[in-house]
């Protein structure tokens, strides 16, 4: 079982060691019960840009979205259950032209966010 307090603590020292992150902050947790519970962080970034992590966690079963954002949406990765149509769904990306594609995250977020860092380090440089 995942609990709140380990999965927050595993995403916030990955996004502290992150070269492009210059800070980043708990912004909201709600715990429902010890397998339900919800958290946002928000990293500020090199470029003037900002990542949010939102997950929702019941019971096994995982909801999330990262965001990089400056004053608009840049990229995003989430598995809201909205393109049947993509071989990974629900997972799914929505690139810079706003175009939705497959995505190779597998919906645990310590291993996801792994994936998305990078892809946002390709994207800034």
């Amino acid at each position: 079982m995942t609990s709140l307090a380990a999965l927050l603590s595993a995403l916030m020292s990955t996004l502290q060691v992150f070269p492009l992150c210059d800070r980043v902050k708990v912004t909201e947790t709600k715990a429902f019960a010890a397998d339900q519970f919800f958290f946002k962080l928000r990293a500020e970034l090199h470029h003037g840009t900002h990542f949010q992590v939102r997950v929702y966690y019941n019971q096994g079963h995982v909801d999330y979205a990262y965001q990089l954002f400056a004053a608009v949406p840049l990229l995003r990765w989430d598995n809201k259950e909205e393109f049947p149509h993509l071989p990974t769904y629900p997972h799914h990306h929505h690139d810079a032209s706003g175009g939705i594609k497959s995505s190779p995250l597998t919906g645990n977020p310590v291993e996801d966010i792994e994936v998305v860092l990078r892809e946002i380090a390709a994207f800034l440089h």
